[in-house]
């Protein structure tokens, strides 16, 4: 078969957003008769997961195509909002374990920096960071290889201060939302080339991405699918919280 089809699924952030990708296997270019990338991406709030399947239908009926003409289901796995990272990896799980299809998991960060480059082809070093709340931020560094057409990870995805971030040493692009929500504390924004506050986790780059690692054969099975959190708690239970009180009334009292 050269025809692959491809559904991507992100509910990472308040959007509930889903693309469907059509193309040739050999080539990457999309058939004739279809387009490359057909997508819905729609401000939902805590309800995507009672948006994401009727998406999911009207992409494929738009398409003219049935869940059956389907090759492989990719998710935003992370990081991102826990309760959306589940919904997008439990609806990516339950598709595929039905269709007896593989799955990409996409970093969430590394479609903000594919965003970037699809908005500006000069984006190939990306420094993708997002508001991760609690005055932290969320993290990545990516280096495009043009000879490979592929994404290198400079830094993996890890939970960090805005301000003591590693800054690429070469001109680069800083993608996310970040920036806006963070200003002057995040020294990043000072250094870099350009700030793209629009390339943020969006089912239309992760489909991209989750294509390429599709053809080099970067896959899960349905059962191994599951979301990458970073930040791995978040709840405290109150003996947690009165220690940290007490550290910080001890701090002032010094």
């Amino acid at each position: 078969m050269t025809r692959t089809v491809l559904l991507a699924l992100d509910t990472s952030t308040e959007y509930c957003s889903v693309a469907l990708l059509d193309a040739d296997a050999r080539t990457g270019q999309p058939p004739a008769a279809a387009p490359r990338v057909l997508a819905r991406h729609e401000k939902t709030g805590a309800v995507s997961s009672a948006r994401v399947l009727p998406a999911v239908k009207e992409l494929f009926d738009e398409a003219g195509l049935a869940l059956r003409d389907c090759n492989a289901i990719a998710f935003g796995a992370g990081p991102g909002s826990f309760t959306g990272l589940r919904t997008a990896a439990g609806v990516a799980q339950g598709l595929a374990f039905g269709l007896a299809l593989p799955v990409v998991p996409v970093s969430t960060l590394l479609a903000c920096a594919e965003s970037a480059r699809l908005r500006d082809p000069a984006a190939t070093r990306v420094l993708a960071v997002l508001d991760a709340r609690m005055g932290e931020v969320y993290w990545a560094d990516y280096a495009w290889s043009a000879d490979a057409a592929e994404w290198h990870i400079v830094s993996a995805p890890a939970l960090g201060d805005p301000g003591a971030l590693a800054i690429p040493s070469e001109p680069f692009t800083l993608a996310g939302n970040a920036a806006a929500a963070f200003g002057d504390r995040l020294a990043a924004a000072g250094a870099a080339r350009t700030v793209d506050g629009e390339a943020v986790p969006h089912a239309v780059p992760l489909a991209h991405a989750a294509w390429r690692a599709y053809r080099a054969g970067r896959v899960v099975s349905a059962e191994q699918a599951a979301p990458e959190y970073i930040r791995d708690k978040v709840a405290q239970t109150s003996a947690e919280r009165e220690a940290v009180r007490a550290v910080r009334e001890e701090g002032r009292g010094q």
